[in-house]
């Protein structure tokens, strides 16, 4: 539920697992790029492997994507995966939370060091235009812990900028209840969206774009 405040939106990507939230992230940004809009955070696109004869995946891990420069972080290994390998760190804020996947707190420590970088630069001036900010995902390390991708918190918490008018995080169904508590006021509310052509159309309209690509 969101309550109107001005052009100044917070967008809540959610939806079941697999339904390809990622994906369609991770074409908006780049539509959304490619139109003008500057758009800075991080997406997180699954490390798949084909299994059987080819027509199925496996899940092994999860990259981050910083945006708008590209690096690629590895960042997430599925824990049965990272304790067979040897990687496993059992003091990992991951292992602390008891997730079902390792995250190295050195990749950890790299992304917030990114989204600290777009903190300093949020309330910059000169910048036309409404940026995105993108935050794929904010999970129970994040919203029932207090840990994980802190600094991502801290500036969602800070709500709208010159430089990041709106934002939109992805969150399980589950956790976007806390979401909205903890972001809420910030923004004026949430908006929960669905990977679909609905929330393209809004995201366009927020950003000052046309319903639809050129």
């Amino acid at each position: 539920m969101r309550k109107e405040r001005g052009l100044e939106l917070l967008f809540l990507l959610t939806g079941d697992v697999r339904i390809g939230k990622t994906r369609w992230l991770e074409g908006l940004c780049a539509e959304l790029s490619d139109a003008g809009t500057r758009v800075a955070g991080v997406v997180a696109p699954g490390v798949w492997r084909a299994v059987g004869d080819g027509d199925g995946f496996e899940k092994l891990g999860i990259d981050n994507v910083l945006l708008p420069g590209g690096e690629r972080v590895p960042f997430a290994r599925r824990r049965d995966l990272a304790l067979a390998e040897g990687v496993l760190d059992p003091r990992s804020q991951s292992e602390a939370a008891r997730l079902g996947w390792h995250i190295s707190d050195d990749a950890l420590a790299r992304v917030n060091a990114h989204f600290e970088g777009l903190a300093r630069a949020r309330g910059a001036r000169g910048l036309a235009g409404r940026g995105l900010l993108v935050v794929d995902e904010l999970g129970r390390l994040e919203l029932e812990h207090d840990g994980g991708l802190t600094a991502a918190m801290a500036l969602l918490t800070a709500g709208p900028a010159s430089r990041f008018a709106h934002a939109l995080v992805v969150v399980r169904d589950g956790l976007c209840p806390l979401a909205e508590e903890r972001f809420g006021a910030a923004w004026g509310g949430a908006t929960r969206i669905a990977p679909d052509d609905e929330a393209l159309f809004l995201l366009r309209s927020a950003c000052g774009l046309p319903p639809c690509a050129p």
